[in-house]
This record gives C-alpha cells, structure tokens and sequence, in this order.
C-alpha cells in the first residue's frame, strides 16, 4: 500500500529558506534515537536573515522543537520567521500546543515540510498559524522530513511500522553454516554499525527459531553516537533507550534461560494459541499477546501482528530472524527497507539461505529490486534497499 502526504505545490522557495531548513532539519535529527513514540522534529528562528533561535524535540513527555527555539529567542521571537520540519501540533497532549505558543511569541512566519500525520494535528495546525494572521508556507524539504520520521508516518497512515528486514550473509547468499553457527559472518565494524539501525528502532523483532538456535540479546550495545553512521550525535543529555524486544511464537516457546531474559527491559511475545501462563511466571518483563494463526502458512498472522505493534506506538520496526521468517515478511509484501550486510566468504550449498521464498519457479517470477544504497565497512558491504515509498 502506497500513501500520500499532502504538500502545497505552489509555493516558491528561495536558497536561504533551503539552508534554514537544512539546520532544522539537522536538528530533529538529535533525536534520531530517543523521541520515540513521537516524531524527529527540529525548529530555527530567523530574524533579518539570522538565526535567534533553535531547538529540537528530545524526548516524549518533553517541550517539542518550538518552545525550545522560542525560549532561546526570548522577546527577539517577535517577528520571526519559523521553520519547522513538521506542522506544529495544535492539541493538549503531554504538553502544550505549539501552534499557540508560536502565536503568543509573535512569530510573522511559519515554513513547515509537510503536513503532520497525526489525524489530531493534520493541516489543524496550519489553520490555527493562518487564523492568527501569521503567513503559513509548506513543502520544504518534504520527502527528506518525510523519510527521517518514516515509521510515524507509517504507523499514522498505514496502521503498522515501517519494517526493516536486517540480513547478515555471506557472498552466496547464506546467512549460516551447515550447522547453524553464524557468529560471525561479518566483522566488527559492520556489527558496529548496525548497533545504530537498532539504537533508532522502537522494537527488534526475531522469530521462537532464532531465539532458541542462536540466542540472541537483540538489545543496543554501544553508546549512540559512537558507531560508524550518525552523522549528527544526539544532545549530550539524552540518555539512550533500548527498544522492546518482540519474539514472534506461535505457540509461545521461549528459553527461560536466554540472555534476553536477563538484560533490563520489556520483551513481548506475540503467539496464535492460548497463552501458557507458567512462561510469564519466569520473569515479569514478558508480555504476552495473541494475535490470529495465518492461513495461508503455519505461525502468526503478520499483518495482524503489524497492527498490534502499532497499537503499541511502535514507530520502526527492525527484523533480525532466520530465513522462514524473513520470507514470510517478504512474500506478504510487509519489509519496507532491506538491510543487508555482505561478508566476502562463501559457505556453500549447504549453508541455511537468507529468504525461504516458495513459488518462484522461474525468472518471471522473480523479485526485482530497486538499486540499492551501498556503503563499505571494512572488508564488508552495506546494501540498504528501499522498498516503499510512503
């Protein structure tokens, strides 16, 4: 499913309203790892041509990009002009509207990306801004704005995550030995590297066969900011975060003893048969949720499964499994990014493939997919494939 966000097309921008936006744009990035449930969100203020003030929402609960940017800009905020990667809401949540405090500050001009996706505040906030007289512009920069707060729209307009699908394999496609070892098929600095994919997750999500074959922690294990990718390190005071765990079972199998189980945390496990309570008596971090059986293939359904995770506000989801599950995901048309990690060894025909995808007998039927981005970690590759375009 393909959705759409509205954006005024008619609006001219000049190169100093792009730079604006830009820094605004770099500043939602700080939290890139910690606004979860809510959007990345980043505001400047200018004033003849300066910037006066700026500000980044940090944390769920916490002041959004505007106030911190208007507290900055103190009395000089009156007659500037905003620019804000997303539509500032208009509604009491846990905290205060921004639209109303961009309206008591006497700001002349607001230029957002794109329209929030939130049904609360969508093109609710520019009216508010129009209303008070304060000239409204949007657009800017919209699919970059977009693309950083994927999986809010995703969960807004599609009623589930924006799900990425992590693979580790070797040059001929295995993500395995004969006998199942795995550790490790790339080397450290891609491992590194995907620590940050996980840091900017709202859940890691693996199937019951994976959890009892390779035991994985499925937690982030390095301080943000120190890995290979993050361009923009996020405020010195943002403490990091560690997503929820989810195990896909359809009958709820889980090792009392795996590591998972000792690291600090919620974990949920997700199965289609009745609940065995005695599983959640070993430890109080499980939750338990059942969801409907597939009928097409044993297990969960998927799409049901989806949905629960976005009822729970999980905004991306990343997927690290073995190859039943990641070509269920596949053949449902449910991955949304592909990120695939590709060591220069071979492991033969007898090692365990990426994707068990049933069906295709022939090249007509084979899945093509869109070039991809492609990024060098030491003697391994990085192949990020985007599948979805909201």
């Amino acid at each position: 499913m393909t959705t759409t966000t509205r954006i005024a097309p008619s609006v001219a921008f000049d190169q100093a309203d792009e730079q604006f936006m830009q820094q605004a744009m770099a500043l939602a990035e700080q939290g890139l790892f910690s606004t979860d449930p809510n959007p990345r969100v980043g505001c400047v203020l200018v004033k003849h041509g300066q910037i006066i003030g700026s500000g980044a929402h940090r944390r769920a609960g916490e002041a959004h990009a505007e106030v911190h940017a208007l507290h900055q800009a103190g009395s000089q905020a009156r007659g500037a002009h905003a620019y804000v990667t997303l539509e500032p809401c208009c509604h009491q949540g846990r905290t205060g509207p921004c639209a109303s405090a961009l309206i008591e500050a006497g700001i002349s001009a607001v230029t957002y990306a794109l329209d929030d996706a939130d049904p609360k505040v969508t093109g609710a906030g520019a009216s508010m801004l129009r209303d008070a007289g304060i000239e409204v512009r949007s657009g800017l920069l919209a699919s970059q704005a977009q693309y950083l707060n994927r999986g809010f729209f995703s969960r807004h307009q599609r009623a589930r995550p924006w799900v990425r699908l992590k693979l580790a394999i070797s040059l001929d496609g295995k993500i395995a030995a004969a006998d199942g070892s795995s550790q490790w098929i790339t080397g450290s600095q891609a491992r590194a590297d995907n620590q940050y994919w996980r840091a900017r997750a709202s859940a890691i999500m693996t199937g019951s066969g994976t959890l009892l074959t390779d035991d994985p922690r499925l937690n982030v294990r390095l301080p943000v900011g120190a890995g290979p990718e993050p361009a923009v390190e996020p405020a010195a005071d943002t403490a990091m975060r560690q997503p929820l765990r989810v195990v896909l079972s359809s009958a709820y199998r889980l090792n009392v003893h795996a590591k998972m189980l000792q690291l600090p945390g919620p974990i949920l496990v997700i199965g289609c048969t009745d609940p065995q309570p005695a599983m959640a008596a070993h430890t109080q971090a499980v939750q338990i949720a059942r969801v409907a059986a597939a009928q097409s293939s044993p297990g969960v359904d998927l799409a049901q499964a989806m949905r629960l995770l976005a009822s729970l506000q999980v905004n991306e989801l990343q997927v690290e499994c073995g190859p039943t599950l990641a070509g269920s995901l596949m053949a449902a048309g449910l991955v949304d990014e592909l990120l695939i990690y590709q060591a220069d060894c071979l492991l033969g025909e007898r090692g365990r493939s990426m994707l068990d995808l049933p069906g295709l007998n022939n090249i007509k039927q084979r899945l093509q997919l869109p070039a991809p981005q492609q990024r060098q970690f030491g003697r391994d590759r990085r192949l990020l494939y985007t599948l979805t375009h909201l």
